[in-house]
């Protein structure tokens, strides 16, 4: 019986990295798999040899060149986790809100508009939260509480995003789903800087696990992150992505590895790699990038 063969999609790991990557890399390994680095690549990289040659792709970026290989291979029917049209919605804030509404998943209101002044009425009722419309890791994410503070924002060619601010009754709530169980970690509020600490693991009740999982269904997968903060006992999407680091979740490397796996292990038997109808349907409209 042949082995996997498993490719990623990611970047550069120094050897003092914390990332988990290269763990799940070598749990997967060890789980009896061949893994592959297709990006960054090691030599110039011929387009016309970049062809299918792994069971399952693995995109950890949201941007930059892996994307664009991904977007490649998916035109060539490549499986990728997560699929390359899905993480080109994930990476577009603006996508990912309305489908999280369309969904029923609480979320803060959430507007648009063309230039940061505009804001201003909006203000009168409370703060707001200003985010790229694409952005990750905290990057660019700003807090503002009266119109005098719009005028330092940056003003760029696309609209502003912003979100009402709704003051949690705690710590920001971590989540991260890995094939259909729901892990939690509890860390504190900051809205500008990128996750550092591992923060508090804890049991999520039954009904943020439904909210945390309405989330994957809506974009058809099951690896991701959603951050979450609660008021008066209604939990609230702030942000989703795909492929987080899963920081705080116990034996994270080996869970994810094992969800790879078992991913590969149904395209190799020529099962579909995802069963949502909206996965399946962007996986099969997407056009070459």
């Amino acid at each position: 019986m042949r082995k996997l063969r498993i490719g990623f999609l990611t970047r550069s790991f120094s050897p003092e990295t914390r990332s988990s990557v290269p763990l799940v890399m070598q749990a997967l390994v060890e789980l009896g798999a061949v893994v592959d680095v297709v990006h960054p690549p090691a030599q110039a990289m011929d387009l016309s040899r970049l062809r299918v040659e792994h069971d399952l792709y693995v995109l950890k970026q949201m941007s930059g060149l892996a994307v664009s290989i991904a977007g490649a291979l998916h035109a060539q029917g490549a499986a990728i986790v997560n699929p390359y049209p899905v993480t080109l919605v994930l990476s577009d804030k603006v996508v990912t809100f309305r489908i999280l509404q369309r969904a029923g998943v609480p979320t803060p209101d959430t507007y648009l508009m063309p230039h940061p002044t505009g804001l201003a009425p909006l203000l009168e009722t409370g703060p707001l939260v200003v985010k790229p419309i694409r952005g990750w890791d905290g990057h660019g994410v700003r807090m503002i509480s009266g119109a005098s503070e719009l005028a330092d924002l940056p003003a760029g060619k696309e609209p502003v995003l912003a979100q009402r601010y709704i003051a949690p009754d705690g710590p920001e709530l971590k989540m991260f789903a890995i094939g259909g169980r729901v892990f939690g970690v509890k860390r504190e509020m900051r809205l500008f800087v990128k996750d550092g600490g591992p923060g508090e693991p804890f049991t999520p009740t039954p009904e943020l696990s439904r909210v945390v999982l309405r989330c994957g269904e809506a974009f058809g997968i099951h690896l991701y992150g959603v951050d979450v903060i609660e008021r008066d006992g209604t939990p609230y999407v702030v942000d989703m992505n795909s492929i987080p680091g899963f920081k705080g979740v116990l034996d994270a490397p080996l869970r994810v590895a094992r969800y790879l796996y078992a991913a590969a292990e149904r395209v190799a038997r020529g099962e579909p790699l995802f069963d949502s109808a909206l996965a399946g349907e962007l996986a099969s409209t997407a056009g070459p990038p």
